[in-house]
């Protein structure tokens, strides 16, 4: 004897499916697709690692919040069983360990000009530039609306140098 047990289901808002849960209001196939799809805010950059590349960019949901992450720290999240609540303790949590010590100290150095490569951190923004809460510089001004006009004075024509067949013989 069988028996057969009905949920309660609802229906997605974007693509009209019945299902068992809902994530803002869509589908969980629907909602990997507009969540895919949102735009990372021009100046961006990634909230653990600090990666200005924008085409590795993406906007990510964490307690409730959007927030910009490169694809490998948003991938490395979402493995993570436990998320921690703020992104200072993600930072700590993400960060590798091989990165906090020297490691080099003791060796006999065997370059022919030695010097010190790894000065600082390379993934840390500039210390002179300030940001805002989304992490856009002030460093740069939007020049998205400028106008070049150039004239006909403006031209100067240059000699073109012309290839031509050489004659067979």
């Amino acid at each position: 004897m069988s028996i057969e047990v009905e949920r309660a289901t609802v229906t997605c808002n974007a693509c009209g499916a019945q299902v068992t849960e809902l994530r803002r209001g869509r589908c969980w196939g629907c909602y990997m697709k507009w969540a895919e799809m949102r735009p990372v805010p021009r100046g961006a950059i990634c909230a653990l690692c600090t990666d200005r590349r924008r085409d590795h960019l993406r906007l990510v949901e964490l307690c409730g919040r959007s927030v910009s992450l490169c694809h490998l720290c948003a991938a490395r999240v979402h493995k993570m069983a436990d998320i921690p609540l703020t992104l200072e303790e993600l930072r700590k949590s993400l960060r590798r360990n091989r990165r906090k010590v020297e490691r080099r100290e003791g060796g006999y150095d065997r370059r022919v000009f030695p010097r010190e490569r790894r000065v600082g951190d390379r993934r840390a923004p500039p210390r002179d530039v300030a940001r805002d809460a989304n992490g856009a510089s002030e460093m740069l001004p939007d020049f998205s609306d400028l106008e070049i006009v150039v004239g006909d004075e403006d031209i100067e024509e240059i000699e073109q140098t012309l290839v031509r067949e050489q004659p067979r013989k």
